[in-house]
């Protein structure tokens, strides 16, 4: 019998080493998971409308490329994940976490977040809906160890 390789979606601040932790962690501990993210290069992410649809001179519009184009690659990466992990960072707001929060929860998805004790009350809603928050990317891979023994 074949095991099952879990899908986990990667969402969230892009500033820090917690997505690498996770993965080395999970390499480390065996488990048969494969990692699933936005893109993380920012300046790639927020150019990816304009480097293939034409130069904007407004940001809206800009942006407006930029997010449409990168919500093919999010939506999709969730609706295949089995397990979203949603890291919220000390030092800038992640709008798009809680937007990719709030969605993966929209299509059944469980949610794992991972964020300080200095954001638990402005997260308190996003806390709510999700099965577990987490203070250390080491505790998601805890959580992942348990679910995949």
């Amino acid at each position: 019998m074949t095991q099952k390789i879990w899908n986990v979606y990667l969402s969230g601040e892009i500033h820090s080493d917690w997505r690498e932790r996770i993965i080395e962690g999970s390499k480390a501990a065996g488990l048969a998971v494969e990692f699933t993210s936005a893109v993380t290069d920012h300046d790639a992410s927020d150019m990816v409308g304009v480097n293939i649809l034409g130069s904007e001179e407004n940001n809206f519009w800009r942006d407006r490329k930029a997010s449409g184009i990168n919500s093919i690659r999010t939506s999709t990466q969730i609706k295949a994940a089995d397990l979203v992990v949603v890291r919220f960072g000390p030092k800038y707001k992640q709008w798009n976490a809680a937007f990719d929060a709030g969605f993966a929860v929209a299509s059944g998805k469980p949610i794992v977040t991972l964020h300080d004790a200095e954001l638990d009350h402005p997260l308190k809603e996003v806390d709510e809906a999700a099965k577990a928050t987490c203070r250390h990317p080491e505790q998601v891979v805890e959580i992942l160890s348990y679910l995949l023994s």
